[in-house]
């Protein structure tokens, strides 16, 4: 570990669990890197990652966004295309959009698609899956509500799933942010995720919370927002 995030690390009580605000204060006060570090969510869950029934995926919209502006790209067709475009979607295209991602040429960060349009975009999964990039529902971006789907992605819809070890790890903004805006992103996030318990988990639901901005230490977090 580096020199400043041993003297961040010295700032923070690892058995203590920190008032949502206090926690948040502490992250922005370690977040000492020469860029503006993104702040990470990060819930432990009481599920078995094993188990399909138990898998917890979903999205939510922040409500000040993630401090970055992501390029959606929609593939649809006929009014569709109109609807993306004016939604704000950064590229519209049918055939000549599925084109260039055969080519590897992916100028977006988040892929949007209608359902009928999905049986043309396997030609390309194998490009798209790897990268995290294929369309899915359980995310959102297979949709035929596309206005929505679009003006919400850019606006800071994030998704969230837990990883094979059982935990959610989720950016909700940036070290930048007002501390009030922090706390209502993982406030956001949190009571989204804890809404998502599956009637085959017992017992706790969730474990434990901590955030980190990308450099720092991670602060745990009282479960009382």
């Amino acid at each position: 570990m580096g020199k400043k995030f041993n003297e961040s690390s010295k700032l923070i009580d690892k058995s203590k669990e920190y008032p949502i605000a206090e926690a948040v204060d502490l992250v922005k006060q370690t977040a000492k890197a020469k860029f503006d570090e993104t702040v990470e969510l990060h819930i432990k869950l009481g599920i078995d990652p094993k188990q399909s029934d138990q898998i917890i995926r979903g999205t939510v919209t922040l409500p000040n966004g993630i401090g970055k502006t992501r390029k959606v790209a929609v593939i649809a067709k006929g009014e569709k295309q109109a609807e993306a475009q004016k939604a704000g979607a950064d590229s519209v295209g049918m055939e000549d959009l599925i084109e260039e991602i055969s080519k590897g040429v992916l100028n977006f960060d988040i892929l949007v698609a209608t359902p009928d349009v999905m049986k043309d975009l396997s030609k390309v999964a194998k490009i798209l899956g790897p990268k995290g990039l294929m369309p899915n529902p359980k995310s959102g971006t297979v949709t035929f509500e596309i206005g929505t789907a679009v003006s919400e992605l850019k606006k800071g819809r994030v998704e969230y799933k837990n990883d094979s070890f059982g935990i959610i790890h989720v950016p909700v903004g940036k070290a930048s942010f007002d501390k009030n805006k922090l706390v209502e992103n993982i406030k956001a996030l949190y009571e989204a995720v804890a809404k998502s318990k599956p009637a085959s988990s017992k017992g706790e639901f969730i474990r434990s919370i901590s955030i980190s901005s990308t450099m720092g230490p991670g602060v745990y977090v009282d479960q009382k927002m």
